[in-house]
């Protein structure tokens, strides 16, 4: 069988705005999605970021790029102008500059897949449920889907895109992240804290400054996920980061890449290569590199 993948050239998000590491060995780079990917299942991780298999995007993970665009740019008009009418009249312009800017995300539309008309009220619906739980006339972001990035003294280096900062006059930091889920059940809250944590322990890293709340905005179900880290639970996220990168190169020594079945296989694009659903494990490409490149898209939502 043969299999497509992304040409050598093609750059992630992240490495289209990165800073060189100048002068440094740089041990490798993760974020905090591949990291993510490597802990729920060691396979799904080696297809999407060594074998980089192409995946199309699910109607829900359209549905929270679309929100989060929203989002992003409704931070762009005067602060009185935030109002769910309006936010809703910019679905249809950003879904257009969307499609223009990746032709062919229309293509699930149709006779065989989720009506379009009903599936731009479902991203409505969700992005009304924001206003529930914030009022964005009353807020300022410092930064929105601000790439970062740090390397840690053991030259790895981690780098991301947090959804929004947000500053308060004294200098406390408030790093938010948009969810268009539902927010986890009960004894599910660590793992989804996990990639906030990563984000703070950049920012830390960056600035010096331990970031005050952690804040998950689930807008599946309306629900608010908040956390106030500090400088231990920091350190802690360090070295499980370490952990999985080191777990990461020592199943790129060996070969060996095991599947990991739970319930997030519902999810997984990769049914047909994985030996859990009857499929077939494509040989490894010649020259793997580990790179745990940055996505900004909803997949995990």
């Amino acid at each position: 069988m043969s299999i497509p993948a992304a040409p050598p050239s093609a750059e992630s998000p992240a490495e289209r705005v990165s800073t060189p590491v100048d002068g440094v060995d740089v041990l490798g780079a993760i974020s905090p999605s591949r990291a993510g990917d490597f802990m729920a299942c060691p396979l799904m991780y080696r297809f999407r970021t060594i074998d980089r298999l192409p995946e199309v995007p699910s109607p829900d993970a359209l549905r929270g790029t679309l929100v989060h665009k929203v989002l992003e740019d409704l931070f762009d008009l005067p602060a009185l102008d935030r109002t769910p009418e309006r936010a809703g009249g910019m679905l249809e312009p950003t879904w257009q500059a969307l499609l223009e800017a990746e032709p062919g995300l229309d293509a699930m539309f149709g006779e065989a897949g989720p009506d379009f008309a009903a599936w731009l009220l479902s991203a409505r619906t969700v992005l009304d449920r924001y206003f529930d739980l914030e009022d964005p006339r009353r807020l300022e972001p410092a930064d929105r889907e601000l790439y970062v990035e740090a390397l840690l003294d053991s030259k790895l280096l981690l780098r991301g895109f947090v959804d929004r900062i947000d500053v308060a006059p004294d200098g406390r930091i408030r790093l938010v992240d948009y969810k268009s889920g539902r927010s986890p059940g009960v004894g599910y809250e660590a793992k989804a804290l996990f990639q906030m944590r990563f984000y703070a322990l950049v920012v830390w890293r960056l600035r010096g400054i331990v970031p005050s709340v952690l804040q998950l905005i689930y807008l599946g179900n309306g629900e608010i996920l908040r956390y106030e880290p500090d400088e231990d639970d920091l350190r802690a996220t360090e070295r499980k980061v370490e952990a999985v990168w080191a777990a990461i190169r020592l199943a790129q020594e060996s070969g060996d890449w095991q599947p990991s079945p739970s319930r997030l296989c519902d999810w997984c694009s990769f049914h047909e290569f994985c030996p859990t659903k009857g499929g077939t494990i494509p040989p490894l490409p010649e020259r793997p590199v580990v790179v745990a490149d940055v996505s900004t898209d909803e997949s995990e939502d």
